[in-house]
């Protein structure tokens, strides 16, 4: 069963594009490059890369902003933060921070597709100060201390 919901989106720019789907079953969906000319993304540089949106995410929800895979394998740009977090209550211009790791500047077109969002349902935790935690058998270890395989 496919769960669909609608998601109201401004253009804040006529020539940007609204989110799409590749295929069927896909979990993100591809957000677009909107801007008037080729962005060149030099070796080891960050660039803020608009899409010309801005989003209704519905209160209980979040888009998450990850990397194409195209794009990182090909041309070695992921977004700068890893994951990219956008907030229900957010209604200003959805942009992706775009990191170039390749040894080479890489170019970026008006209407290229540079990451995919997935919408997801989030939990809202309540945290409360405690003297004592409950034990565990890993206890404090962390950082490969449950082993490599």
């Amino acid at each position: 069963m496919i769960n669909e919901f609608s998601v109201n989106v401004k253009k804040l720019n006529p020539n940007a594009v609204l989110p799409t789907y590749g295929s069927e079953s896909a979990a993100g969906a591809d957000l677009y490059a909107c801007m008037e000319e080729d962005l060149v993304i030099e070796s080891g540089q960050m660039v803020l890369v608009k899409t010309g949106l801005a989003m209704e995410i519905p209160e209980g929800f979040a888009g998450l902003i990850y990397a194409r895979s195209g794009l990182a394998i090909k041309k070695g740009l992921t977004p700068a933060n890893k994951v990219g977090v956008i907030d229900s209550d957010y209604r200003g211009e959805i942009m992706v921070a775009l990191y170039n790791h390749s040894s080479q500047p890489q170019t970026i077109e008006p209407g290229e597709r540079i990451a995919q969002m997935v919408l997801t349902p989030y939990l809202k935790g309540i945290f409360k100060e405690a003297d004592q935690l409950d034990q565990t058998v890993r206890g404090q270890g962390g950082f490969g201390s449950t082993g490599r395989k």
